[in-house]
């Protein structure tokens, strides 16, 4: 078996673990969520600005 085919199988396995717990999203949680509300492009005052209102509200 190739690299790629053991990657496509524990790719299909995770899927199929995520449909048995009720999951539609496949993709792992890499701790970024809290800054899916920010656009794509913006710059670093934009996003220091966004976690200060959370820290403070």
């Amino acid at each position: 078996m190739t690299d790629d085919e053991r990657e496509a199988d524990e790719a299909d396995r995770r899927g199929e673990e995520a449909d048995a717990e009720g999951e539609t999203d496949t993709e792992p949680d890499d701790g970024t969520g809290h800054l899916d509300d920010i656009e794509d492009g913006a710059g670093c005052t934009e996003i220091w600005e966004r976690l200060s209102e959370r820290r403070e509200g």
